[in-house]
């Protein structure tokens, strides 16, 4: 490891630990504000930075993935496992759950092994101190060979201490680190140092790796850490080897190397907490439980979890409403000065029509994105999202679906495509397949801007129910899609699903507040990225080319009209837009439009919301900008901007059809990065398969629900 007395002023921190131990917590306390958001290299797994100054000393902290184990099962595991290998950070922090010691222990065995610096973080101290737990930290410390403390994230309690012990161990300044081997008993201690023996013998091996927990992995068989091998001359030594090793060892013991070594842990762990753990009356029953008999109820869970999604998005739309109307007049006031400061032309009308009607359109919805974020951070920080996934677990196995689908299913909500990733959790390789294929029916955050406006605009007074409806039918047809791909494809029961229920929490404002930032920073990313550009590209397509007749024939609108006031205005307006029809409609996408019109004609739209369709594959936010671009000259010429002029008669929108529209944006195919995404994770006929089948499942349901709804006179 690097000695940071080298480097003193600067100490690099991985922070390990369990979903639910409250890490992010714990990240969120040392770095507050400070952090960065990325991908890690090659994949598209988050990736979260923080820095902290105290003590002289720069903290760089990063926020490794929650995992349970650091085996080679997911891709979680890896970048945690090879982050702490290959870049060698100073200190690992392992925040555990003090109330779950004998569970979140397992992964703290896992890094002893490693031989890395540790400081274990006994964190939510205060919820095992009202289940009667108390823990000698100082007995533990020396156990282990580091140094323990308690906190309690969200009131930041312990968190100076935590930094405290980060540079005394970083400087190698703490009495109570020390290098401690698990003693797995006299059998397999032989064998594991028969693998040592031949791996000393390469000098690079050894200055690269721990050579004991090369050996464990190695009679664990993983295959991750045998290919980090192949370069070295002595390869076929250590594999075979290893080999013998662990046939002994599953000779001797009649079980597999790994399940004996997994034992052999949790053994240690259950005879240190006997050591150090003491356990008390409770302070008191524990209101986890009082409330897990209403939520959890199994006649009252299924409402109650539909209610709670109903809040959520009629609250997304009420409250999103007034903000919303806010930064709309702002744009607009921004366009009127735009319009004032450039003469008539070209560039200001790239300014006015494609910049600031395209970004514009989109950039009003930034209030119920946040408000959305808001909902799902209190359901998740709250500890109801876990309480979600089990209610809906039986479900999913009746409907063929496996009850870990759901939380990349859940995910989905955000965004599709590290939904999409986070189903390599799914050791099946059917089950991760089928999750893959029916994800992009859960709507992502980027198809809400379209529900809002138009659920906002044609059914004013049951918006929220309206797009509860939106969900609850992706969910609908999700399941579906999952028992028709279970009879087509595959066969079979699927595994049985274990999820941990952690405790209700008081989520604090502070972390609501960071998770709203960090999420809704990507969509504000796209408005001056993605949308931007293609803004500008749907504006020169609708610019060009020009057509002399056109221009001439409508030069200057005013000089045939002989009225004055009112009816003059009226007649203006009139043959403003009457030119504005005929001149797009010589254009590239006037003429794109007019192509592909009879394939959307039999489900209610017309040529400008299929254009908008086509370019929302790129990205579902650019449906908007697309459209406030197409009716920018519309949008010019009346108040209350694009949500007025989606109204104007001549542009043949009934609710009916804005209803169809929305179900269509749900269903049809998901954006560039998640058809991506899917070809990369279950292969490329995979990826073509899902296309064609969502644009034939979309247009059948679409074409079914418009003709059934005229009939009945709906729209």
């Amino acid at each position: 490891m690097k000695d940071v007395k080298s480097s003193p002023a600067e100490v690099r921190v991985g922070l390990l630990g369990n979903p639910n131990c409250g890490k992010t917590t714990i990240f969120n306390a040392l770095t507050g504000a400070r952090q960065k958001t990325a991908n890690w290299s090659g994949v598209t797994i988050e990736k979260r930075e923080g820095a902290v100054r105290f003590s002289d000393h720069t903290i760089k902290i990063v926020d490794l993935p929650g995992i349970y184990s650091l085996s080679a099962y997911s891709l979680e595991e890896i970048i945690a496992r090879n982050y702490i290998i290959h870049e060698q950070p100073d200190v690992i922090v392992n925040v555990v759950d003090a109330g779950n010691l004998e569970r979140n222990l397992y992964l703290t065995t896992q890094l002893i092994n490693i031989g890395v610096k540790v400081i274990l973080v006994l964190n939510m101290y205060d919820e095992a101190e009202v289940k009667g737990i108390t823990v000698d930290t100082a007995a533990m410390g020396t156990l282990l060979g580091m140094p323990v403390i308690t906190t309690v994230g969200v009131k930041k309690r312990g968190i100076r201490d935590l930094l405290s012990a980060i540079i005394s161990v970083a400087r190698s300044d703490e009495e109570t680190v020390r290098h401690i081997h698990i003693d797995y008993g006299a059998d397999i201690e032989k064998e594991i140092r028969s693998i040592q023996d031949i791996i000393w013998k390469e000098t690079r091996i050894r200055q690269a790796y721990s050579t004991r927990w090369l050996a464990l992995r190695l009679l664990e068989n993983d295959r991750d850490v045998l290919g980090k091998l192949v370069e070295y001359p002595n390869y076929g030594d250590i594999a075979s080897q290893a080999d013998r090793s662990r046939e002994i060892i599953e000779k001797r013991f009649r079980d597999e190397a790994s399940v004996v070594l997994a034992e052999r842990r949790q053994g240690f762990i259950t005879g240190l907490l006997q050591e150090v753990v003491s356990h008390g009356k409770p302070a008191r029953p524990l209101f986890s439980d009082r409330v897990d008999r209403i939520l959890m109820n199994r006649y009252l869970g299924y409402p109650i979890l539909l209610f709670f999604l109903w809040l959520l998005f009629q609250s997304t739309y009420t409250l999103g409403a007034y903000p919303q109307t806010l930064i709309e007049e702002c744009v607009h006031w921004l366009s009127r000065n735009v319009s004032q400061l450039f003469p008539d032309g070209l560039f200001r009308r790239l300014i006015t029509d494609g910049v600031l009607a395209g970004v514009g359109g989109v950039i009003v919805f930034l209030p119920n994105i946040l408000i959305l974020f808001l909902g799902v951070s209190l359901m998740e920080d709250t500890g109801y999202m876990a309480r979600a996934a089990f209610i809906m677990d039986k479900i999913m196995h009746r409907l063929g679906i496996h009850g870990k689908s759901f939380i990349p299913l859940v995910m989905g909500f955000g965004c599709n495509v590290p939904a999409i990733m986070a189903s390599r959790t799914l050791e099946n390789p059917r089950d991760r397949i089928i999750t893959v294929l029916i994800n992009p029916f859960m709507s992502c955050s980027a198809r809400l801007p379209v529900y809002v406006l138009f659920a906002g605009v044609f059914f004013t007074n049951h918006a929220g129910t309206v797009i509860i409806s939106l969900y609850l039918t992706g969910i609908l047809l999700a399941f579906i899609s999952s028992r028709l791909f279970k009879r087509l494809f595959f066969r079979g029961e699927s595994a049985p699903f274990v999820m941990e229920l952690p405790p209700y929490r008081i989520p604090t404002v502070r972390g609501i507040l960071l998770h709203m930032w960090s999420r809704s920073s990507e969509y504000l990313k796209k408005m001056g990225g993605l949308i931007l550009i293609f803004s500008v590209i749907i504006w020169v397509l609708g610019e060009y080319p020009k057509s002399p007749e056109i221009e001439a024939k409508y030069r200057d609108v005013t000089s045939s009209v002989d009225t004055k006031g009112r009816a003059a205005e009226k007649v203006i307006l009139s043959k403003k837009i009457a030119h504005e029809r005929e001149r797009i409609g010589h254009t590239v996408i006037g003429r794109l439009g007019s192509f592909i019109a009879p394939a959307f004609e039999p489900l209610g739209f017309n040529w400008q919301m299929g254009i908008s369709l086509l370019t929302g594959v790129v990205a579902k936010e650019i449906v908007i900008s697309t459209m406030g671009v197409l009716y920018a000259a519309d949008v010019e010429n009346v108040d209350g901007g694009l949500e007025e002029a989606l109204v104007r008669p001549e542009h043949r929108i009934s609710s009916l059809s804005a209803y169809v529209y929305m179900l269509f944006v749900l269903l049809y195919i998901p954006c560039i990065a998640t058809i991506i995404a899917i070809g990369r994770e279950i292969g490329w006929r995979w990826a073509a398969f899902s296309v064609v089948y969502n644009v034939a499942l979309t247009w059948s349901i679409c074409f079914l629900c418009y003709t059934m709804g005229t009939v009945l006179g709906l729209g």
